[in-house]
C-alpha cells in the first residue's frame, strides 16, 4: 500500500463547505488503497486575524508568544477536517505539529525542521487511520512551540513525505500548477507539465509564490516527488522532480518577478580583507537577507558596495550599518527604493550561450534601464524600476516563446 502526503492551504479550507470538499478528495485517495497523511494550514484569513488581535495588544509582541498564538490557527483546521472525514466514514485523527513529531531548531517565528519522529504517525496509520497534521508548526527538543515562517505548511508536508517514504507529496492550492509566469500579470502564461527541482527552486527564490523555497530545497535533498495541483479541480498539475522532459527550443522555462526591492549602496568602504565580511555579518546577525551584490573599486584604498534587499528591511539595514559605521569603516550610505527584480530561469541556459545578451537587448529595445544584474547557471536576474516590472515580464515571456508548446522530446 503506497503512502500519499497531501497538503491543503488556507484558501482551500476557508469555509466548512471547502473543508468537506477537501475531505472528499482525501477519502477518494483512501478508498483507492492509499495510506494518507494530510497537512493543513489555518483556515482562510485566520492567521491575519490572529496577527490583528496581537496588534491590538502590543506593537512589539514577543516572538515566543506570537508562535503560541499563531499555532492555534492550524488546530481549528485539523479538528474540523478530521470531523468531516469521520462523518463520511473515513476514520481520521488530528495531530498538532508536536504530536506529528516535527522537531525544530530553537528559533521562534522562522524555525527550521531538524528531525521528524514518525512513531506516533506510523502507529495510527497501521490502525487504518487518516492522519491530519498541522502544518507551519513544530516543537523544540525542550518543548517550546515554534512556527516555520512563510510557506511553513509546504515544508511540513515535504518533511513528512521524506520521513515516511511517501510515493508522492501533493500540494493542493488555488492554482492548477506551476506556470511559465504569473498569469495575473502575464495573460499568455501557461501551465508546465513538469519542472526540475533546480528550476523550481530558482523560481521560488525569485518571487514565484506557488511553493516556498525551503519546501523545494527539502524535496530536492530527499528526492521527494512533488505535484502542485488544484484543490478544487481534479486535474493533473505540475510534477517537480529531478529529471523532466524538455520541450523543444525551450531554453528558458519561466519568468519570475518580485517588487518592493531597494538598492542600498555603501560608499567609501575600506578596501580590506575584512570589509565585506563585516558588512554582511552584521546584516546576517540581524536576519536581513541580501540578494544581488555589486562591488566597484574607487580611487585610493576604498570601494563602493551595492546590494539589493526587501523594502521592509531597508530601515533596519541602514540602522544596523550606521550603528557599526566606525567598526566597519565606510563614508556614507544611500538607498534607492521603488525597484523590482525580474528573472528568467531555465536549465537549458547551461548549454546555450547568449541568453543573457538576448534578455538585455529585449529590455533595451523597450528603454527599460537595468540597474543591477545577477546570474547563475540556470537564471539571469535584473533589477529595474518597479513601474516597468509588468512590461518587462510580458516582453521577456514573449521573447523566449514561453506562451506556446512546440512539442516535447524525452
Amino acid at each position: 500500500m503506497g503512502l500519499i502526503v497531501i497538503k491543503f492551504g488556507g484558501s482551500s479550507l476557508s469555509t466548512t463547505e471547502r473543508i468537506k470538499n477537501a475531505a472528499q478528495r482525501i477519502h477518494s485517495l483512501k478508498k483507492g488503497g492509499k495510506e494518507v497523511v494530510v497537512v493543513v494550514s489555518a483556515m482562510g484569513k485566520t492567521t491575519d486575524q490572529l496577527l490583528e488581535l496581537a496588534g491590538q495588544i502590543t506593537d512589539n509582541p514577543a516572538k515566543r508568544e506570537m508562535d503560541m498564538l499563531l499555532a492555534t490557527g492550524e488546530q481549528v483546521s485539523i479538528s474540523l477536517l478530521s470531523m468531516a472525514l469521520s462523518e463520511m466514514g473515513a476514520p481520521a485523527v488530528s495531530f498538532t505539529g508536536w504530536q506529528a513529531g516535527i522537531v525544530t531548531e530553537k528559533v521562534h517565528s522562522n524555525a527550521r525542521i531538524v528531525d521528524v519522529k514518525t512513531d506516533h504517525i506510523k502507529e495510527k496509520l497501521n490502525e487504518g487511520k487518516i492522519i491530519v497534521a498541522a502544518g507551519f508548526q513544530g516543537v523544540t527538543e525542550d518543548g517550546e512551540i515554534t512556527t516555520l515562517g512563510r510557506g511553513g505548511s509546504d515544508t511540513t508536508a515535504v518533511a513528512l513525505a521524506a520521513a515516511l517514504g511517501a510515493e508522492r507529496c501533493l500540494i493542493c492550492t488555488d492554482v492548477t500548477g506551476v506556470f511559465t509566469s504569473d498569469p495575473r500579470y502575464v495573460p499568455q502564461a501557461r501551465k508546465l507539465p513538469s519542472i526540475s527541482y533546480d528550476e523550481m527552486l530558482e523560481l521560488a527564490n525569485l518571487g514565484a509564490g506557488v511553493l516556498h523555497p525551503r519546501a523545494v530545497e527539502f524535496a530536492k535533498n530527499h528526492r521527494v516527488p512533488l505535484e502542485v495541483r488544484s484543490s478544487t479541480e481534479n486535474k493533473e498539475g505540475t510534477i517537480i522532480e529531478e529529471e523532466v522532459s524538455m520541450e523543444n527550443n525551450l531554453i528558458v522555462r519561466g519568468v519570475a518577478f518580485e517588487k518592493d526591492m531597494t538598492r542600498l549602496t555603501i560608499f567609501g568602504l575600506k578596501n580590506e580583507m575584512t570589509g565585506l565580511s563585516a558588512v554582511f555579518s552584521e546584516l546576517a546577525n540581524n536576519q536581513i537577507d541580501v540578494d544581488i551584490i555589486i562591488q566597484s573599486q574607487t580611487d585610493g584604498n576604498k570601494t563602493n558596495l551595492s546590494f539589493s534587499i526587501k523594502n521592509k528591511d531597508r530601515q533596519a539595514a541602514v540602522q544596523v550599518l550606521e550603528n557599526q559605521k566606525d567598526k566597519i569603516g565606510f563614508d556614507s550610505i544611500e538607498y534607492e527604493a521603488g525597484l523590482a527584480k525580474v528573472s528568467i530561469v531555465g536549465s537549458g541556459m547551461i548549454s546555450n550561450p547568449g541568453v543573457a545578451a538576448q534578455m538585455f537587448q529585449v529590455l533595451a529595445d523597450k528603454d527599460i534601464q537595468i540597474k543591477m544584474v545577477s546570474t547563475s547557471e540556470i537564471k539571469v536576474s535584473v533589477v529595474i524600476n518597479e513601474d516597468k516590472m509588468k512590461e518587462a515580464a510580458q516582453i521577456l515571456h514573449e521573447a523566449f516563446q514561453l506562451g506556446e508548446v512546440v512539442g516535447e522530446v524525452q
